[in-house]
């Protein structure tokens, strides 16, 4: 028997109006990842990066006075808020012209410092599991602390933490666990590789000494952009100065490249808030300045400072010193660009005492530090 007209009609109009819906739905979906995507990007902030020479430790006759050298880098680029510091190889020439020896000590160098800006970013309750016993470290407890916002101690109630997923199953069998520095670890939803270092957001007024505290694994740049707080730094080893600019890990490089040198222009000719710029770099050079990295750089035709950097800059000028050390150009360079310098996008004004207030040892140290010069 035929079926009912009715019926038919009936069931093409259901037909018709679940694929209008699952179109509907699908466009929904679309237009609310599109939207997601552009927040995204619009929440993303300017960023300041440095580059420094592997071979500034080469002039350092000891591995403390190394060590030394490379935790005074890693304090100035903390103090400005740097997101990332590029080590690079200021004599990469051919392996054919010089001796074997030369490039493994360029390249150790080069793995040292990189080693050491780590370990000093690295949150002091993550070390153990990202660090083991190496030779290069064994002078770091001699430095100077970072004391960074993001190196948490278990008495800062603060929504973002640092932390490592460890080997430990769920009761669900779904999520994991992460290690946040807390007396007990926190739980997110999802599943992740054992041993990796993540970000994690805790619901606001948590209570550290709760057990299986829920969190949500976010990106590493979501605090600052959240809240305006300095999150540390990373750290990227470049094989020669060319490969600094080439090797970005910003999609449209770098908008803004400084070169430093005595041969640039004064520091104090440049007008406040001109230097405008979204990801921008300041490259210095090491003992024989950064003119020395352009002539050993193979991927370079010329060695002219001003086909490669947007503004060649002498931020020492009147110097009482007939050299400056690479680790002291960046601390006076940092700070003589702090009114120069104009990013597109700021992150929010964070007060990190109020914040995160300073921890009881910290305090106590300060106080006994302040008694013994009275």
């Amino acid at each position: 028997m035929n079926k009912d007209p009715i019926q038919k009609r009936s069931k093409k109009r259901k037909s018709t109006f679940k694929a209008a819906m699952v179109k509907k739905k699908k466009k929904l979906v679309e237009k609310l990842a599109e939207e997601k995507e552009k927040q995204i990007i619009n929440k993303k902030l300017s960023t300041m990066s440095i580059a420094v020479p592997g071979s500034i430790l080469d002039n350092a006759h000891s591995l403390e006075l190394k060590t030394y050298l490379a935790g005074q880098i890693a304090r100035a680029a903390c103090i400005y808020n740097i997101d990332e510091i590029v080590i690079y190889d200021d004599a990469s020439s051919s392996a054919s012209k010089e001796e074997e020896e030369e490039v493994l000590n360029r390249k150790t160098s080069c793995a040292q410092m990189a080693r050491i800006l780590q370990y000093l970013e690295c949150p002091q309750y993550l070390r153990k599991f990202f660090f083991p016993l190496h030779r290069d470290l064994k002078f770091c407890g001699l430095l100077n602390p970072l004391d960074a916002p993001h190196h948490l101690r278990q008495s800062n109630n603060f929504i973002f933490r640092e932390g490592v997923v460890v080997e430990k199953e769920t009761k669900s069998g779904t999520g994991c666990y992460v290690n946040i520095g807390l007396r007990h670890n926190a739980v997110v939803s999802e599943t992740l590789t054992p041993g990796i270092r993540v970000t994690v957001q805790l619901p606001d007024g948590y209570d550290p000494e709760k057990k299986n505290l829920r969190g949500i694994v976010v990106s590493p740049s979501l605090p600052r952009e959240e809240t305006g707080v300095y999150w540390g730094y990373s750290v990227r080893i470049a094989d020669s100065i060319s490969t600094v600019f080439s090797q970005s890990p910003h999609d449209d490089g770098y908008s803004l490249i400084l070169g430093t040198s005595d041969r640039g222009k004064n520091i104090h000719e440049i007008e406040a808030k001109s230097l405008n710029y979204n990801n921008g770099i300041i490259v210095f050079g090491g003992v024989m300045g950064i003119e020395y990295a352009l002539e050993n750089d193979q991927n370079l035709s010329g060695t002219d400072p001003s086909i490669l950097f947007d503004h060649y800059i002498n931020t020492a000028p009147n110097q009482g010193s007939r050299t400056i050390r690479t680790e002291e150009a960046v601390l006076i360079t940092l700070a003589g660009l702090q009114d120069k310098l104009n990013p597109e996008k700021e992150p929010k004004v964070f007060n990190l005492f109020d914040s995160i207030p300073q921890s009881q040892d910290t305090k106590s140290t300060a106080q006994t530090l302040g008694k013994n010069f009275d």
